[in-house]
Parts: C-alpha cells; structure tokens; sequence
C-alpha cells in the first residue's frame, strides 16, 4: 500500500468527544471512524489489524476441533420466548422490530438459542458428540453506557464457540482446553502478561464462570490477584479482597459451563449407548474482538502513539521515504519487498521527515525502514524498531531474510 492513495490521514489532535486512550489514538492514527456512541467503521489499516485478531482466533478454534458457521444475526422471538431471554428484563440490551407481517424479530446480542434450536435437527445419538461450533459474527447490544472506544460497543464482532458434550466429564475436558487456547491467543496478541484467568459469577447459568481479565487503567471491572505467577485472579463481585492485590481490568474473553439450560428448553437430546434419552450437556466461550483490538492498544501505546505486536500489525514494514532523490531507490525497494511476500506501507508522500516520522510512530507498525540519499550509495538501510526506538543498518536481503524467518 502507497500511503499516498490511502484515503485515510493521521490527525494531530484528539476528537473532542472521544477520553478513552484506545479511541483516541486509533481515530488519530485513521484506523477507525466513529459514528455515533458505541458504533465505529474500521477503516483499511484497522481492518487489516482485525482480520489478523479472527486469523489467530480461527488457527485456535480449528486446533480444538471447532466447525465454523456463520448464524444469521436476525433472530425469531419465538425461538427465544421457549428460553424466556426474549423478555428485555432477562437481557436488556434486546435491539427489536416487527416484520411487515407482524412477526417480532430481534438483532442476536449472542447465539445460544438459535444455534441449539439447529442442532435439535442434527444431534440425535451419542455418536453425534461431542462437537463445538464457532462463528465470527456482528453482535448488536442496545447498551445504556456504551463508551470506552472500542471497549464497549453497541454493535461489534464476536467470537463465539459453543461446546455440545455427553456428560460433565467431556465437557470439563472441553473446557480446560478452551482455557489454554484462550491463552495462546492472548499470548499471540501480546496482551498475555497482563491478562489474568479470573473466577467470576455464573450468572443464571452455573454457580461460577471464567473470564479473561487484562489490566489497564480504563477497566470496568476490579480484580484480585490469587496467583501472580500463574496469572490467576477473582472478580470482585464473587469475592471481597482479603488484603489481595488489587487491580483494574478489563474482560477479553468469558467461557460458561451451561449444563442443560438450553438444550433442556430447545429439545436437544440425544440417545445414549442404553437407548435412555438425554439432555445435551452445553458450554459457551466468548472473545470480543474490536475490544481485544481496543485492548492491546490500551497495554501496548506509548506516548508517541500505538505500538502493534508483529502478530496483528497491518503492515510488517513501514517504508519511509525522506528524500526526492532517493524516490528511485526507494521505489525499487518496494517492489522488491512486495515481491518477496513482506507487507510494507510505502510513505511516499510529499511531506517533511518530521511529519513522516510521528505518523509512523502513531500508527506503530513495528520494523520503520527509512530511506534518504545516503542510502543510495551505500545500498544500506536505517532499519528502526518501533517499540524500543533502536536504529541500525541493514542490506535488504537481510532485512528480508530476517522477515522471512
């Protein structure tokens, strides 16, 4: 990508309806665009970053065996009522209309029920389970105090897995090796050492649930640290502090052991090896990723802008290009790296090395290689990492090498 033609501009300031660190800085550096409170568009470099968050998020659901799905995010009242989560004082956060023919219908602030109601015509015997099922699909909440950026939205994409299993023994199993797929993806994101596995309530469902808790000074929720070294905390609404350490957090991701609270409503059976029918035995885990987006930049940022991990950076390099002369050079280096399969924003646009260089800071890709005339003899490139701000010089056959690797 030719800086030049992405639509997109960095701004200097802040807007002025926007507090929360993540929304400040991905509006300034133009990966998302607000709309009104709680809904945001992302732009080409903030889709390319949330592309890359769901390509780790599928690699880990996929490993655990999960079939991928795409649910129709409109949903039928009737299908809900057999539940009673269709009544707003159940959920709250219900965006609802009428079909012209009459018929209520409702936005899914998430898919328990319709995807049990499907499986009710697949599942029939034990040789059916276990099986999970994921998507990657846009949730919409009617929240009272939707804020924080990209923290708290009324419409965002979601990850959400549901586990079908024969009995609690299977489930358990299901669900520990959700909890480390959960860490490595928070591992990969760069969030790992600040996100804690964080007892919390169960809510309607079980008496507790697990959530995945990262802290940063924006968090909604307050935790107590149990085990530092295992990363381990408790909610604080389960819990008072008994002199724990206490800490700020926001909630990445959730996982939920619901028994036969739907399968039990929606008719989903099974007949085991005795002939005896019974009821599924059902699991959800969550992952918001325009907050886990939101997230890394709230632990990652420094004060000169955002600071990606390799792993979900738009881009790989960030080409700058500092003087006329060295267009040339910099034009063929481009091509070259393009052509080796390196993903580079090219700077080319006619502006002072001092505004080149804070957008780059600003939009955070993690390797800068900047090109002015005394490249031009020595074939040398001034290589600079964003996170640490070290500088040397490299040949580009080493540079691509080292990428490649």
């Amino acid at each position: 990508m030719r800086q030049s033609i992405l639509f997109t501009k960095t701004r200097r300031e802040a807007p002025k309806d926007e507090v929360s660190k993540n929304a400040i800085l991905l509006t300034r550096a133009g990966f998302i665009h607000k709309e009104f409170a709680g809904v945001y568009s992302f732009l080409p470099l903030g889709l390319l970053v949330l592309k890359k968050i769901e390509n780790i998020i599928r690699r880990e659901m996929n490993i655990l065996g999960g079939q991928e799905v795409e649910l129709t995010a409109l949903q039928d009242g009737d299908v809900w009522n057999k539940t009673g989560r269709w009544s707003d004082e159940v959920i709250d956060v219900w965006f609802k209309t009428k079909l012209k023919s009459g018929s209520d219908v409702g936005l899914a602030p998430t898919h328990e029920e319709p995807l049990t109601q499907l499986l009710s015509e697949y599942i029939s015997s034990y040789r059916d389970l276990p099986l999970s099922v994921y998507q990657f699909q846009t949730k919409f909440r009617n929240e009272l105090r939707s804020k924080s950026g990209i923290l708290r939205g009324r419409e965002f994409l979601m990850k959400d897995l549901y586990s079908f299993s024969r009995n609690e023994e299977e489930h358990d199993k299901f669900y520990e090796k959700v909890k480390s797929a959960y860490r490595n993806i928070f591992n990969q994101v760069g969030i790992g050492d600040s996100t804690y596995l964080t007892k919390a309530s169960g809510g309607s469902f079980s008496k507790y649930s697990h959530e995945f808790q990262t802290i940063i000074e924006a968090g909604e929720d307050t935790i107590y640290i149990t085990l530092e070294d295992k990363k381990e905390a408790t909610n604080k609404e389960i819990e008072e502090s008994n002199g724990r350490k206490e800490e700020k957090a926001i909630e990445v991701g959730n996982i939920f052991s619901l028994g036969t609270r739907f399968s039990e409503d929606l008719g989903l059976v099974f007949t085991d090896e005795a002939g005896v029918k019974n009821p599924v035995i059902m699991g959800s885990y969550g992952i918001g990723l325009s907050r886990l987006m939101g997230t890394v930049v709230e632990v990652l940022s420094d004060e000169k802008g955002i600071v990606w991990p390799k792993e979900i950076a738009p881009f790989q390099v960030h080409l700058l290009l500092l003087s006329e002369k060295a267009k040339d050079f910099a034009d063929e280096v481009y091509k070259t790296l393009s052509s080796q399969g390196v993903e580079v924003l090219y700077d080319d646009r006619d502006l002072r090395a001092g505004e080149k260089f804070a957008d780059a800071d600003l939009i955070g890709i993690p390797m800068q290689i900047i090109i002015g005339e005394k490249a031009i003899e020595s074939k040398m490139l001034e290589v600079k990492e964003r996170k640490t701000g070290e500088t040397k010089h490299e040949t580009l056959d080493h540079i691509i090498e080292a990428l490649k690797k």
